[in-house]
């Protein structure tokens, strides 16, 4: 078989299973399509040595016939996961030449099951970003192109160099984290399949943190088949989490019936955006018709508090991410700043932070810090947190009202060319999170399924949003959907 690399986790687990194909050749494959790649930047620390070991391991297991669904197959990690021995930067200077001496609660419950990990993938800083434009590392770059223009598109952020490997077939999937679209919006750029899950499903241990009350790790794949079966080994409880979840986890990948006869799908009328692109309008009608013909029943619903979804999620996050990076001063890991005769210890810290830290992750620990200062506190960061909490009634009443899943668009708009979202004025990017943003304030799983292509030929998302705990149901809805759609569309070939 040639182009194993093109392989979803499924047919490459099916095609182990019936000894048509080993695990070390799908490794050499996606290695040799990654080293063919570099103009993509997707992957910035490559790990052949550890992918061939981990494959030939694999194949020994396979062939014992001990072997879960993940067994073998080979993945990118994106780069705010520590893995043990190898770089872990959150792409981010002042963690120039961290290697941890441990592993991040998801990759190694990946590593367990036999996954291959092929190197880290790049991403904003610290996961600051939705353009993939703030890393250490230079842009990630999408593999598709508007029509004949060569310009370079984003593949979206913070998961970009995620976004990136899996649509360009680099690897069989990736894992990403969310904290306000992450996983969703690079997935929807890309054309291809991301769930977030709900809060608590997937441990945060080992995950360098932004946002710890909104942080969630999640599986970005070719479709819906690979990300429920790549979800169920990510997922499960973990005593070293405080806010794992101690549930036990369903085989998500028995529930794609594809039935959705009966269930009750809402749409929202607050994600009726003014400006909204007509193309964005069309496909999102596009897909409620889809779910509509398949058996679902079509309702409007109102989830009144989300036009201070933005506002509340840029107190709350900067908030967070101010008291996170505290830690980053040069004294125990991580880059430390020269320093001159007679500097202390306060000259060494701001040395250390304004050359470690990006423009953007300044931005945002500045925001934050003043968001919790004595005389802000109550008037900025209390006030947006009492908002989550009316957001996240708005879903509960929804719900409530037995609405079984919600239809919205994934983003704005499809994704632009690097550069074109200029530093001049950082809240354009921001407003690229306005339909994900929600879903991470309310802790609710939530899915971008590729559904349709622009009038330049580059990938649209549709988002599914469902109740908390239920993403085995969400997928389901997700497989509906992506089986209607029928999206097949791969990028040319370029790099």
């Amino acid at each position: 078989m040639s182009d194993l690399n093109k392989l979803g986790l499924a047919e490459a687990r099916d095609a182990l299973r019936k000894g048509d194909v080993t695990s070390v050749e799908l490794t050499e494959s996606c290695l040799k399509a990654i080293d063919e790649a570099d103009a993509l930047n997707a992957f910035v620390h490559k790990t052949p040595e550890i992918a061939l070991e981990r494959a030939k391991a694999a194949d020994a297991r396979i062939k014992a016939g001990d072997a879960p669904s993940m067994c073998g197959l080979p993945i990118g990690i994106k780069d705010l996961f520590c893995t043990k021995g190898v770089s872990s930067q959150a792409a981010s200077k002042i963690l120039e030449g961290f290697r941890p001496e441990y592993e991040s609660t998801v990759s190694q419950q990946l590593a367990d099951a036999g996954a291959v990990m092929l190197g880290k993938l790049n991403m904003d800083e610290f996961a600051m970003g939705s353009s993939n434009e703030t890393s250490v590392y230079g842009n990630a770059v999408s593999p598709w192109r508007r029509g004949n223009d060569d310009a370079q598109l984003t593949p979206g952020g913070s998961s970009g160099g995620s976004a990136s490997a899996v649509s360009a077939d680099l690897c069989l999937a990736a894992t990403g984290t969310d904290t306000g679209g992450s996983i969703r919006q690079p997935a929807a750029f890309v054309g291809i399949t991301g769930i977030k899950p709900t809060y608590g499903r997937c441990s945060r241990w080992g995950i360098v943190a932004f946002a710890s009350s909104l942080d969630q790790a999640g599986p970005m794949t070719k479709n819906v088949r690979d990300a429920a079966i790549m979800l169920e080994t990510m997922c499960g409880h973990d005593p070293k989490d405080s806010t794992s979840a101690e549930l036990a986890v369903p085989n998500f990948e028995a529930m794609l019936t594809g039935d959705v006869k009966g269930k009750k799908i809402g749409i929202p009328k607050e994600y009726r955006m003014d400006g909204m692109p007509a193309e964005i309008e069309k496909l999102w009608s596009d897909g409620a018709e889809m779910l509509k013909a398949a058996g679902a029943e079509i309702v409007d619903i109102s989830l009144p508090h989300t036009k201070y979804a933005l506002p509340a999620y840029y107190v709350i996050a900067p908030a967070e991410a101010s008291s996170n990076l505290a830690r980053y001063d040069g004294v125990r890991y991580g880059r430390r700043a020269h320093l001159a005769q007679g500097d202390g210890i306060t000259e060494m810290y701001e040395k250390t932070r304004a050359e470690g830290f990006g423009p953007e992750v300044q931005r945002r620990v500045m925001i934050g810090t003043y968001v919790l200062s004595a005389g802000f506190y109550d008037a900025y960061y209390n006030r947006a947190r009492k908002v989550r909490t009316l957001i996240k009634k708005d879903f509960e009443d929804v719900f409530a009202a037995g609405v079984d899943a919600i239809l919205t668009p994934a983003t704005p708009s499809a994704s632009f060319g690097l550069g074109e979202m200029t530093e001049a004025d950082p809240v354009q990017m921001y407003l690229n999170d306005v339909f994900t943003v929600t879903v991470n304030l309310a802790g609710l799983p939530g899915v971008s399924v590729p559904a349709g292509l622009d009038k330049q030929g580059l990938p649209l998302g549709l988002q599914l949003i469902g109740r908390p705990w239920d993403e085995g149901e969400l997928l389901n809805t997700a497989y509906a959907l992506e089986t209607a759609a029928g999206f097949v569309a791969k990028p040319g070939k370029w790099w």
